[in-house]
């Protein structure tokens, strides 16, 4: 992974016989201040709690909760409890992931792990598992698995890595914006703290530093971390996550000018959210701005176009010599006083 100076950014139910504690079925994880909104957001905490958390099932302690080797194998042919690997039980309702990951050896990792709990990844990557080095007997594992050799302080039952270790491995494994992204968005999810974002660069050699000065955990989304550090390589000022009166809080405000909202499919498909999106651009038009709406796969998989349309219209704006649109608050100030 290359480094550079930021300019160069640019581009159902089972028996509860077998669900005993070390299942990882236990209470949501615990939430930041001011991170929940609704229940939606409790429900997000707790399946990353249930992959976070997971750990498989030995003999051993199937035994302890009073299983005997006929009743385990009476639940493994019953489709209720599921054999990965020698010694290794799993409910049959485990996240598919953590299956795979029992039945190579490994620990969910990495941009997997991120992937499955709603932190962003923008592209999709080969399954990432964490080993230990001195891990032997190991099935052979698809050419397109990605092994990810260190030590951990996981306990020896756990299915995944714990989330700072993952996060700190996606850097590596991601460009520099990606990575920027990724870490913004376990951030404003409140899955990590400012502490915890600290420690991720303290393991991170110091190449990877430069990144700590461009995150900015107001972006709710990747593509709103990717066009704020687009702007920024441009030179620009950029004011993130900003209400406005009559408008409401929009994504980015870029020279005091242009708003630029990041859409997506996900919720800005229905009519209903089309209409109030179009209220609310020509409420800001009142106001003095020009909006824009780049979509989010253009943002992601279309980024020399996107840099290049970006680049068109701050060189239209900056060419006009009476603009329509103020540039800045201090001009709609001065025209309202006039």
């Amino acid at each position: 992974m290359e480094f550079c100076h930021p300019r160069l950014l640019l581009p159902s139910p089972r028996s509860a016989e077998i669900v005993p504690g070390s299942l990882g079925q236990t209470t949501p994880l615990g939430a930041r201040p001011g991170s929940l909104g609704d229940v939606s957001e409790l429900e997000k905490y707790a399946a990353a709690h249930r992959i976070l958390s997971a750990t498989f099932l030995s003999p051993q302690a199937l035994a302890e909760h009073g299983m005997s080797r006929h009743r385990i194998a009476c639940l493994v042919a019953d489709g209720r409890l599921v054999r990965t690997r020698n010694g290794r039980y799993l409910r049959a309702d485990a996240h598919p992931r953590l299956l795979e990951a029992s039945r190579l050896g490994g620990r969910l990792d990495c941009v997997s792990l991120l992937a499955e709990i709603g932190v962003f990844v923008r592209d999709r990557h080969p399954l990432h598992l964490q080993f230990a080095p001195a891990t032997t007997r190991l099935p052979v594992r698809p050419e397109q698995v990605v092994a990810h050799w260190r030590e951990t302080e996981c306990e020896r039952t756990a299915l995944a890595v714990d989330l700072v270790s993952a996060l700190v491995q996606a850097c590596r494994c991601q460009p520099a914006r990606d990575a920027v992204a990724t870490l913004d968005s376990a951030w404003h999810s409140g899955l990590v703290d400012e502490a915890e974002i600290a420690e991720i660069f303290r393991r991170l050699p110091r190449r990877y530093r430069i990144l700590r000065d461009l995150l900015d955990p107001r972006c709710e989304s990747g593509a709103e971390t990717l066009m704020r550090l687009l702007f920024r390589a441009l030179g620009c000022h950029v004011d993130v996550q900003v209400d406005l009166p009559g408008v409401g809080r929009v994504d980015l405000i870029i020279d005091g000018w242009l708003v630029v909202e990041c859409d997506s499919k996900a919720h800005h498909e229905d009519w209903k959210s089309q209409l109030r999106d179009r209220r609310r651009d020509i409420a800001a038009a009142g106001l003095g701005y020009t909006t824009i709406r780049p979509v989010a796969e253009d943002i992601y998989y279309r980024s020399e176009e996107t840099l290049a349309a970006m680049k068109a219209i701050l060189g239209a704006h900056a060419g006009r010599q009476d603009p329509q649109n103020s540039t800045t608050q201090t001009r709609l100030r001065d025209r309202k006083a006039s």
